[in-house]
């Protein structure tokens, strides 16, 4: 909708489970940490190419400003956010370890998931602890438009 391109990532290959997201400096601001990174459930084949711009889509004022907040090994646009607009995640903040085990099962006997190694291994990081909640927390902070120190 904003002119982000949106395909596979190179071979199909799946974020699965809980995975590490390395947080640029907005997204360090965003979630109120100094750590380098935060972990979130992901189930996707797809990814974010490039970040919404000005340059992508007419819905944007020239001068605003689309940071990404966070990337990962297998994908580089984890989320993005725009001052009192938008926030959006690529990870599943609200997935729990049942979710993610459930979510995995469906995929392979549907076929989508090829390698059901790949798979387990996911499924064996499902209960690990992840940041849902310290993402959720910064949505709110947007929406109630706490997010004035954040560019």
């Amino acid at each position: 909708m904003l002119g982000s391109k949106v395909e596979p990532t190179p071979g199909n290959e799946w974020e699965l489970a809980h995975s590490k997201i390395d947080l640029s400096s907005v997204g360090k601001q965003l979630f109120r940490t100094k750590a380098e990174k935060l972990h979130l459930h992901q189930m996707h084949q797809d990814h974010v190419v490039n970040a919404p711009s000005p340059e992508t889509t007419d819905l944007l004022g020239k001068d605003s400003k689309v940071y990404v907040w966070g990337q990962s090994k297998h994908t580089d646009v984890q989320g993005v956010y725009l001052k009192d607009r938008l926030f959006t995640s690529q990870g599943h903040l609200g997935f729990d370890e049942h979710m993610v085990r459930r979510q995995i099962d469906m995929r392979i006997e549907s076929g989508g998931i090829k390698d059901e190694k790949h798979a387990e291994v996911a499924k064996e990081t499902a209960d690990l602890e992840h940041d849902g909640e310290i993402v959720a927390a910064a949505i709110l902070r947007l929406f109630h438009g706490d997010d004035d120190d954040i560019p």
